[in-house]
This record gives C-alpha cells, structure tokens and sequence, in this order.
C-alpha cells in the first residue's frame, strides 16, 4: 500500500496522511489516530527517500567504524550495541549506515559525510582520552552521541556510559572483602577511556584499602580470550601467584578460567574471578547461576538509549547535550570465594 491508496482508504488528502504520519501539530488528535491505526493495520511502509525530500531529512544514522591496526572495533560487543540501536532507528523509521575507514581517514569521512548530507546524525564509538573527533564534529554542526566518554575533553558533548571507573572499584574491593590481596587487573587498550576508568577505579580500591599496587600484576591489551589465558598463565607460574582477577571483558575472563584450570587449580578455591559482563545476546554468563561474579551492564540496552538519544537530538538540535551514566550491576557468580589461607 503507498500513500495514495492510504488516504483514499481514509478518504483523506494525501498531504493530511502525511502531516498525520509525520507528527506535525496542526493535525487534530482525532485525525492523527485514525490515520495510525490505519496505517498500522494495513501495514503501511512510508517511502523513505520520499519521506526524506518532504522532512528535509536524510532519515540515516552513521556509524564510521575505524579499521585499525592497533585494535578492531568490529567485535561481539560492537555487534550486540548496534543491534539495540538498530531497533530504535528501525521504530523511528531511520535507516543505518556504516562506513569503514583506515584510523588516518576517519576525519574525512566525517566532513565528507557532513559535505553529503547522507545521515542526520552520527554515534561515535571507542572514545579515548582527549577523543579529537568530537570538537571536529562539534565544529562541523553534525549531531552526535558518543558511547562513552573522553578523558580531558572540556567541550559540552552528548554521551552515554557506563560508570567504568566506579564499578571497577566496587568489583575489586569485593574481592578485598573476600581476604584477597594479591589482586591482578587485565584490563583493555588503556589509550581507550572505558580502560583508562577502570585502572582508575581499581587503584582506588587498593589504595582506599590500604594495599599497594604492583605494576607486574597489571595488564593493558586488547580484551580476547588468548591474551587472558596468557596473561593468567604467566602471573600463576609465578612463587608467589595473584589470588584474584579482575577481567575487563568476559571473553578475557574465559582464557583466565583456561589458564586456572591447566594450572590445576579449582576456580573460586583457589584463584577467584570478576569481570565486566556486557550481556553479550551470544555469550551468555551461565543460565539460573552466572558462571563468573560479574559486573553486568547490557550494551544492547546502552545502544538502544544512545539511539533514542540521538534521535531527540535530531529532533530539537537546539537543546543542551544530553548525557547519561549507567551503573553496573554486581552479579555474584561461581568464580569467587574466600581467599585461600
């Protein structure tokens, strides 16, 4: 059914349909229903390029994803944010585009975009400290969120995080209160703000709690499953060996339960672990009882919130930028338990 046959059906002018459709004001509450219920029940589609002439709107939202050699951006995480976000644009009727670019081109392709009106608004992804990209989309007049936040950035700029650094030290003090002491932190690319928020929060819980922090059991790369069997491996091959791990991705807390087993060690007996836990749709943490004691905070949901975010942006670009701080939820799983005396 096109727009034609839907205002024939509603024995309305087409330009009444649409402005109903559309949700311009001057169209009477009783009218506006009618025509939504209408178009609801006949399944009614409205043509996106068309609808875009007549709102002056590209009616797309652009992620530009970095192809870089220090790190990948298309990963599980990435997928399951993008997939919370695509629910929103899909009900806002927004389309989504994605471009990749080499890390030395992604500048380009913002004011290229911006130059080609092809989105209406932008998510940035992978924030890291003092983040160039949002004065540059700032100064170009595109209307962004940012997942995350940027260390050092001073400018007013919409965002949506989790708070890194606050659940990182309520997830190592746990571990304190557990008699743990010797406590090693593999966490992400510290270049990255989440990263860099998570350090801060877990040096914050040793040193609130009188412990002393150890540059050897502290590790900073990117979040898989070999570089925490590797990294776990190493530091228990040591005499005197960490009791606890805190994992910055659940994929990384996966390759440190290897290690803990090869050692022939017993999992929350003799070495304990907490990690990040971004509710991954594919990487559940265990069914009735979670695998690992997690800090759990669905990325799916924050891409859903950034994308509603955005969109209101988009909406009423006049207003102030919007922000928004998630908190993690402390999930006890079967990873931890009383330091070993």
């Amino acid at each position: 059914m096109n727009l034609k046959q839907l205002s024939e059906h509603l024995n309305l002018s087409q330009t009444t349909v649409s402005r109903a459709l559309n949700g311009y004001p001057e169209v009477n509450e009783d009218t506006r229903n009618r025509v939504l219920k209408a178009a609801h029940d006949l399944n009614y589609r409205p043509n996106t390029r068309a609808k875009g002439l007549a709102t002056g709107r590209a009616l797309a939202i652009g992620h530009v994803i970095p192809v870089s050699n220090q790190h990948e951006m298309v990963n599980p995480v990435f997928g399951d944010f993008i997939a919370g976000a695509g629910e929103a644009y899909a009900r806002a009727g927004y389309d989504m585009m994605l471009t990749l670019v080499p890390d030395q081109e992604e500048a380009r392709a913002y004011q290229d975009i911006r130059a080609r009106g092809t989105v209406d608004g932008i998510i940035v992804h992978g924030p890291v400290i003092n983040d160039a990209r949002i004065g540059l989309l700032g100064r170009i007049g595109l209307p962004f969120v940012v997942h995350g936040r940027s260390t050092d950035v001073n400018l007013p700029y919409s965002w949506i995080d989790v708070n890194n650094r606050g659940a990182f030290e309520r997830g190592t003090h746990f571990l304190i209160e557990l008699g743990h002491r010797r406590i090693a932190l593999l966490n992400g690319l510290e270049h990255m703000d989440f990263a860099f928020r998570r350090r801060r929060g877990y040096e914050a819980a040793l040193k609130n709690n009188g412990l002393s922090i150890d540059p050897t059991l502290m590790r900073s790369e990117e979040m898989t499953e070999v570089y925490g069997y590797r990294a776990a491996k190493e530091m228990l091959s040591r005499a005197i060996k960490p009791t606890a791990f805190v994992c910055a991705s659940i994929i990384t807390a996966i390759g440190v339960r290897r290690a803990v087993h090869e050692a022939g060690l017993v999992l929350a007996r003799d070495v304990s672990i907490i990690t990040h836990d971004d509710a991954l749709s594919y990487l559940e943490n265990g069914d009735d009882v979670p695998i690992f004691t997690a800090l759990r905070s669905s990325v799916r949901y924050a891409g859903g919130e950034a994308a509603e975010m955005l969109l209101s942006l988009i909406t009423a670009p006049k207003h102030a930028p919007k922000t928004r701080l998630l908190e993690a939820d402390l999930i006890i799983g079967r990873s931890t338990g009383p330091a070993a005396t």
